[in-house]
């Protein structure tokens, strides 16, 4: 199991400082209703996480021969996630605020002061699960982990690395909300102060992250031929 944690990990990390989806779960925070909301979204990131990942780990069962072995097709696929990685890196960095200029948000941000709990709940599914970047490193994760224990170990033991990657992944938005539950007052500016510094450097974090992956996901794909 341990070589497929080894090859999630980074892209476990790519997710969990994908800075949009903090500054979502700080923004609920500091909303009027800011417990209902900061759980409801953790609650659906986490399911969002879990989901993609497990449907693509069980995509990954087709794509294999009669000996259970992974076959080019997987490498196909990561070659294909590598390059899609690349093409967000370079939309991120070319989205990159300019000197003077402030940083774009999303509109949506301007509604969260409304959320209840079951539409923080749904935006967080949809944030992990459909959101182009997570999305795609998600499907990376999945493949991976469906590869490497149809390569290397037990079929059960598929279950365990998922929920490793997933708690990983989710380890970013768990924090902060954990952290308001146990001490709200003494979290509101530090909060403030990180969702500003996030904003600022949202769109260069994810420029270097995704072409790190990126590269490397390639580099996987070349190695399955």
């Amino acid at each position: 199991m341990g070589a497929v944690i080894g090859e999630v990990l980074p892209l476990a990390v790519g997710v969990a400082v994908s800075p949009i989806p903090i500054i979502a779960a700080i923004l609920m925070l500091l909303s009027p209703r800011a417990r209902v909301t900061g759980v409801g979204f953790l609650i659906g990131w986490v399911l969002g996480i879990l989901v993609a990942t497990t449907v693509f780990v069980s995509l990954s069962a087709s794509f294999t021969e009669g000996t259970g072995e992974p076959v080019a097709a997987v490498g196909v696929a990561q070659l294909a996630l590598g390059a899609l990685l690349l093409l967000l890196a370079v939309r991120s960095w070319r989205g990159r605020p300019r000197e003077g200029e402030e940083p774009a948000m999303p509109a949506w941000m301007g509604a969260i002061d409304r959320f209840t709990l079951p539409r923080a709940l749904g935006f967080g599914f949809l944030m992990s699960a459909i959101n182009p970047k997570n999305l795609v490193l998600c499907a990376s994760a999945g493949l991976a982990i469906g590869a490497g224990t149809l390569a290397w170990m037990p079929s059960g033991t598929a279950g365990a690395a998922i929920a490793v990657f997933t708690v990983l992944a989710a380890s970013t938005v768990a924090v902060p909300v954990i952290a308001y539950l146990v001490a709200a007052d003494r979290m509101r500016g530090p909060l403030d102060s990180l969702r500003a510094w996030l904003a600022w450097n949202n769109a260069v974090i994810m420029a270097v992250l995704l072409l790190v992956i990126g590269v490397s996901m390639i580099g996987k794909g070349l190695g399955r031929f």
